[in-house]
């Protein structure tokens, strides 16, 4: 990675294309980075690069980061890149053992797979309705280990056809095993023998999407 002086010369450089023949300055480059003077300076004394500042600069002016931090021709990257494509993962969600609350307003990250993962899930149009969560707890071991990462498809959500999926009740997010009786209600049944079968009435479960795939951290 460059050093914090010649990433800071590289943004003087852009900078300076937008204001004229004017000398720039640190305390431009402070402005354009949207922090302070004082926090500029701190920084520079340790040699610290602002990154989440740095995404956000090169996001308005379209400048690629890795040319910015790494001095990477940007077309060098495009077949590397094709290569790999992402969901929205939500690290807030810990799924399985319950807790929390479902929405669609919860801040993500992009979760980049490899084509391969890609293929098993569907290829790269089905992405457009699968997300990512913590999966927390043993309920759902062997199947879904704890710690691991669990792929939902918000597509796929009609509990007559029986399968894993992610929930939310009254209680909170879960991954269960949903089988709908001849009675209509619905049995949330975990893969561990040891947790019991829980049965709630269809408008007491709200359901998320199924459960396509898992990875495990690493």
């Amino acid at each position: 990675m460059l050093s914090f002086e010649e990433v800071v010369e590289r943004i003087k450089d852009i900078i300076s294309q937008e204001v004229g023949a004017r000398k720039v300055y640190d305390k431009d480059v402070a402005k354009a980075l949207g922090i302070t003077p004082e926090h500029f300076s701190m920084l520079k004394k340790r040699g610290r690069l602002p990154i989440r500042e740095l995404l956000d600069f090169c996001a308005k002016r379209r400048i690629n980061i890795n040319w910015l931090l790494y001095d990477q021709d940007p077309y060098s990257l495009c077949e590397s890149t094709q290569r790999f494509a992402y969901v929205k993962y939500f690290k807030e969600i810990n799924a399985s053992a319950g807790g929390g609350a479902w929405n669609y307003e919860l801040v993500s990250e992009p979760l980049y797979l490899d084509e391969k993962i890609v293929d098993i899930l569907g290829g790269p149009k089905a992405l457009e309705h699968i997300q990512a969560v913590n999966v927390l707890g043993d309920s759902m071991e062997p199947l879904l280990q704890d710690g691991s990462i669990a792929f939902v498809d918000t597509s796929q959500r009609d509990v007559k056809k029986s399968g894993v999926f992610m929930i939310e009740t009254a209680a909170g997010v879960f991954i269960k095993r949903l089988r709908l009786r001849a009675d209509n209600r619905v049995e949330l049944i975990s893969e561990n023998p040891t947790y019991p079968v829980e049965v709630l009435a269809p408008e007491e479960v709200h359901v998320v999407g199924r459960v396509v795939g898992s990875i495990e951290k690493v």
